[in-house]
């Protein structure tokens, strides 16, 4: 099971405006340092949760159907299935119908099932499945408890710019970050 993200996302949870309201910055001198903290933080936030904050374009490859026939997307909130492509032996892709599939897209993880689907040719990667997932296009789409602990990461990274570099971010967690993000991480047995 491999995620591949086709398109990055268009914008970020939280604008330039609100980090530097937060920090109480008033000069443009670090823009481009916060700009890259708060992506930092995103990513960050988006591998401990299993979420894609800001809506996009991504690729979920499998080798294999599951024996249940309900494929699980760990990435979410799931808003649409655009494309299930199976490839045969030779390379051929196959486009398999969307008609009759169910999604439950909101589920921890998304669930989605299709009627018939051929069987792969190729031992890896012989399926791939093409969604859109996030909240939505823009920051005011993300819940409000998730930019409240990227806003929490920006200011402890950008406290401790001198310390460590930006591309050795995030060298820490606040403290109450955990706290925030813990009613939206996904607990596995």
């Amino acid at each position: 099971m491999t995620y591949i993200q086709t398109t990055p996302p268009t914008a970020e949870p939280l604008t330039l405006a609100e980090i530097k309201a937060h920090l109480r910055l008033d000069n443009s001198d670090e823009d481009a340092l916060l700009l890259s903290l708060v992506t930092t933080a995103r990513e960050h936030l988006e591998r401990e949760t299993g979420l894609c904050l800001i809506s996009r374009p991504l690729r979920l490859c499998l080798d294999h159907w599951p024996k249940d026939g309900v494929i699980q997307i760990h990435r979410s909130p799931v808003q649409t299935v655009e494309a299930v492509t199976v490839y045969e032996a030779d390379g051929t892709g196959v486009e398999v119908s969307l008609e009759d599939h169910l999604l439950d897209g909101a589920a921890r993880p998304a669930r989605l099932w299709l009627k018939n689907p051929p069987m792969p040719g190729q031992a890896m990667n012989g399926i791939e499945i093409d969604f859109i997932a996030g909240y939505g296009e823009a920051g005011t789409d993300v819940p409000g408890t998730l930019k409240r602990a990227m806003s929490l990461h920006v200011g402890h990274m950008f406290a401790f710019r001198g310390v460590v570099s930006p591309d050795q971010q995030p060298a820490g967690i606040p403290e109450g970050y955990e706290r925030l993000i813990a009613p939206f991480r996904m607990r596995r047995l």
